[in-house]
């Protein structure tokens, strides 16, 4: 059966599928020896595709991994810079994967990480309306910041889906608020509130979906539980959706 060819380079776990989408563009992507271009499609039981003159290998089995990303670190699989990357924090997991989002080298906490480009989408995707929860720590004239922050509409000229916005504690002229965006635009918070005159003195992320930082230590990864699996899978994939949670 024939599928498009970035989501078949995204299924195997090569990269997302917008990232594949990028390597189409490229010309770095050939079909049966060709260089194939955006929007074509191929039968993987049929057709021979090649990234970068490698073969698309069978899809793997998935992984599903959560980190807890330190300040610092760059969220990206490898930096010409020679900056530190979160994907060096998860390179002993056995498997090439690939973050699924961004996280600034400035902010911390929860960063998915996985193989399954089809799960990157979904996940990334709007129109899913995936919960992103950031515990954001700020400084200035503080009255009304919740409600300041919770009407934006636009940013820089540029529409954005409102904020769920809440203090969760004050010292002084320094706040914490419990920041719920679904989007996932550049620097979209810090740029929410540096628009509003406050400072961020600390950004985290502390959950996505169902899925929960909790205690997990700064720099150290796990496996995403067949529970919370099950749980993000029934929220946001649909009934055709065919992938496993490993065992």
């Amino acid at each position: 059966m024939e599928e498009r060819l970035q989501k078949w380079i995204a299924r195997c776990g090569i990269s997302s599928r917008r990232a594949a989408e990028e390597l189409l563009r490229q010309g770095r992507v050939t079909l049966n020896g060709r260089v194939a271009g955006l929007g074509e499609s191929g039968d993987p039981e049929r057709d021979t595709l090649l990234v970068d003159g490698r073969p698309v290998a069978a899809a793997p089995e998935p992984v599903y991994l959560m980190l807890n990303k330190p300040r610092g670190y760059v969220t990206t699989l490898s930096d010409e810079r020679g900056r530190k990357t979160a994907a060096e924090l998860v390179a002993d997991c056995g498997r090439r994967v690939f973050p699924v989002g961004r996280l600034d080298k400035d902010s911390e906490g929860l960063l998915l990480f996985t193989n399954d480009g089809t799960l990157a989408q979904q996940l990334l995707h709007p129109r899913h309306q995936v919960d992103k929860v950031y515990q954001v720590t700020v400084s200035g004239a503080l009255e009304g910041a919740e409600e300041r922050l919770s009407r934006m509409r636009m940013l820089e000229g540029e529409p954005i889906q409102p904020a769920q916005v809440r203090r969760l504690s004050q010292k002084g002229e320094t706040a914490v608020l419990e920041v719920i965006i679904h989007q996932g635009k550049n620097r979209q918070i810090r740029r929410m509130c540096e628009y509003c005159g406050y400072k961020v003195v600390k950004l985290k992320r502390v959950r996505i979906m169902n899925i929960e930082l909790g205690s997990l230590k700064k720099g150290k990864y796990r496996r995403v539980t067949a529970e919370e699996w099950t749980e993000l899978n029934r929220r946001i994939l649909n009934s055709s959706n065919t992938t496993v949670m490993p065992k």
